[in-house]
């Protein structure tokens, strides 16, 4: 069955898988057509903001160190900003003070989008050791969302369970990417829902996402 869609490494949540190529390609002529709206959570370091966010900053990739960065030009800089344009909405669902779980909406998707623009409002997530490091407190991209200018499920899965490997899949022999740490602690970032005109999928919060 192939997928509709991926989730980056070290993140966890939804994954709709088609059943028949038709049916493949009629999800993904709604992604591409962008009739489909994704909604992750994330729980990140600090008290998040009351009022819904939305970060509209450029994401810049480096394959080679694989992370990205975001960027946002300053008034009056004549400079060319580099990367893709990207949008993200946030809006706090709970906070205990020291950590917030917050609903994200990515508008666009782009590597590490969610990832690299919670950094760059200020919140990143709490055990994103990649972001984590560097936190950044220009929020000149983070604006409120009244400006904004726009069931399958995955089931948890015990790492010690054995997999058994197909041998007509060429992706079986590497089920864990080369140079990737297999005890590496999974992001507390979950997909939890994707929805279209017609047809929504959702799947259960994580154990993370309680903050008491």
């Amino acid at each position: 069955m192939p997928a509709v869609h991926r989730l980056d490494r070290l993140v966890s949540g939804l994954l709709i898988l088609a059943r028949s190529a038709s049916k493949a390609d009629f999800f993904r002529q709604q992604i591409e057509g962008g009739m489909i709206k994704k909604q992750y959570i994330a729980r990140v370091a600090g008290e998040f903001p009351e009022q819904e966010q939305v970060v509209d900053a450029n994401i810049n990739h480096n394959a080679r160190e694989q992370r990205s960065t975001a960027e946002v030009g300053a008034c009056g800089d004549a400079t060319p900003i580099k990367g893709k344009t990207a949008c993200t909405k946030f809006t706090r669902l709970s906070t205990n003070g020291v950590h917030s779980l917050v609903l994200c909406e990515p508008v666009t998707g782009r590597t590490h989008q969610i990832r690299v623009h919670l950094q760059h409002a200020g919140y990143p997530i709490a055990n994103d050791l990649l972001y984590l490091s560097k936190h950044v407190n220009d929020r000149s991209a983070s604006i409120p969302a009244s400006d904004f200018c726009e069931n399958l499920s995955t089931e948890h899965v015990d790492s010690n369970e054995y997999f058994s490997i197909d041998p007509m899949c060429t992706n079986c022999p590497d089920l864990v990417p080369k140079g990737y740490n297999v005890h590496e602690e999974a992001l507390w970032l979950h997909c939890v829902r994707y929805s279209a005109p017609g047809w929504t999928y959702e799947c259960p919060y994580p154990d993370w996402a309680s903050l008491s």
